[in-house]
């Protein structure tokens, strides 16, 4: 059986297959666990932490679709031709979003525009050439008269987007309601009242507005793009909408697989520190005392250089541009990793020579009970709470640290859309007259929102995991 598509799975993609299969399985864990499940409940009654949840929620979702990769088939002359596919590798998102994708200009082009950024030479019908800003191909291309008709159809388009919004809005948060009702045996009435007074045990009332003000600002967004380009174009006339939703995944890639890397090297090597003590702690702290001696730029710079080097002399080895920017997209990450563990190392550590001269454990050294054991059952499920808040607290810093990397030339592929790399290449564009400043603030509102929303949600799990703060 053929499919007009085949599946061309990156390496990121299946981390990030294995990393949202360990998310479900330690949330099927911790659902079993009162005393894990404690803390969380007490996330679920913040409402800003809901909130930032929900948009995280948002980006995650957008993320995974941009993980599913496969490649067109493309068209037979017969059926006896052999199967072929489109050596460009898309992903889902690409599909989502293919009028955006395909609807490129010549160059610049301001948000909401109908005519080009710059001057062009054009013929007019009589063979006069004279210097104009020409009409975009697709940005106002539905216009017969941008000057005078531009206005009156952008209200036009939001207003019924936003009237669009609210009834989907009211929908669903009926439906909630119904759920809510059915579940809890209280009726629909009192269901609503206590939903939008804040006094569920979930803050539903905050999940519910920030979920409507998503369907509504999607929705008009969905609308203007179809007819305008909603941030611009680039240089190439690409669409900044476009390059900003696809940037989206290397960020999350760059903050989530990062720590794969780094939790095996702080867990083992922390722990074990701590605990044995002695000539194992000391070889560990010479370890990341001489790591952190290095400083990590010019560590991460010379070995994406080296990683630079082999990929430009071996570039058959590479199926693809997107397979070529993906490897270095990962080597990225694992440098990340491996220079970005010392922190939480140092704080299991001290955990850890804390614990081991706990009564319990005593108590088990003198029945005879393994250093192994003792590590596993004793020492590692009294210092998750740390390793979680570590986790959490620094995703937004290495979001950052990505377009930070990228800034200086050493951080993805070029040829890899990210937000550092649009950050990049409005730098030059900063000084142009007038100023083409839509690539900066669309990489910035999105990063912006992304690094926010997960500050928020960590100051949560980090008060509601933290024993010193639980139950203020």
């Amino acid at each position: 059986m053929s499919f007009p598509f085949q599946f061309e799975p990156l390496w990121t993609d299946w981390l990030i297959y294995l990393l949202l299969v360990l998310v479900l399985g330690f949330f099927l864990y911790v659902s079993g666990k009162e005393h894990l499940c404690a803390p969380w409940r007490q996330i679920r009654r913040r409402p800003l932490a809901m909130s930032a949840l929900v948009l995280l929620g948002c980006y995650i979702s957008i993320g995974l679709m941009d993980s599913v990769h496969f490649r067109k088939e493309l068209p037979r002359a017969d059926t006896r031709q052999e199967l072929q596919y489109d050596p460009e590798v898309l992903s889902l998102l690409d599909v989502v979003l293919e009028r955006l994708k395909n609807n490129v200009e010549r160059t610049y082009s301001a948000p909401f525009a109908a005519y080009a950024f710059n001057k062009e030479m054009v013929e007019g019908p009589d063979g006069t050439k004279t210097r104009v800003y020409p009409r975009l191909k697709y940005g106002g291309a539905h216009l017969t008269n941008p000057d005078t008709e531009r206005g009156p159809d952008l209200l036009l388009l939001v207003g019924e987007r936003a009237i669009f919004g609210l009834v989907i809005v009211v929908l669903f948060s009926a439906l909630v309601i119904l759920i809510l009702s059915q579940k809890h045996q209280t009726p629909p009435g009192e269901m609503a009242r206590k939903v939008f007074r804040g006094e569920t045990e979930t803050a539903w009332r905050a999940i519910l507005f920030t979920l409507g003000l998503l369907f509504i600002l999607v929705g008009i967004a969905a609308s203007l793009s179809v007819k305008y380009h909603l941030f611009g174009t680039d240089k190439v006339g690409q669409d900044v909408l476009y390059l900003a939703l696809k940037g989206i995944r290397t960020g999350l890639v760059i903050g989530t697989l990062t720590t794969l890397v780094m939790l095996p090297f702080a867990i083992f090597l922390g722990i074990s520190a701590g605990f044995f003590r002695g000539k194992v702690d000391d070889a560990i702290q010479y370890l990341y005392t001489t790591l952190s001696s290095i400083p990590g730029v010019l560590l991460i710079a010379a070995s994406v250089l080296i990683l630079q080097v082999y990929m430009d002399k071996n570039a058959d080895a590479f199926a693809s541009v997107t397979e070529r920017a993906d490897i270095r997209l990962l080597f990225l990450c694992l440098i990340l990793g491996m220079t970005s563990w010392i922190g939480l190392c140092r704080m299991l550590r001290g955990e850890t020579l804390k614990l081991r001269e706990m009564e319990y454990v005593q108590a088990a050294k003198t029945l005879g009970v393994g250093n192994q054991r003792i590590i596993t059952h004793y020492i590692l499920p009294n210092v998750m709470h740390l390793v979680l808040i570590a986790v959490v607290l620094d995703f937004s810093g290495l979001v950052l640290a990505e377009a930070v990397l990228s800034y200086v030339g050493v951080g993805v592929d070029p040829a890899m859309i990210s937000w550092g790399n649009m950050i990049n290449s409005a730098r030059l564009e900063l000084a142009r007259e007038p100023v083409v400043w839509w690539s900066l603030s669309a990489a910035f509102v999105f990063m912006f929102v992304l690094v926010l929303a997960a500050n928020v949600f960590s100051d949560a799990v980090r008060d509601a995991f933290d024993p010193r703060l639980r139950g203020r």
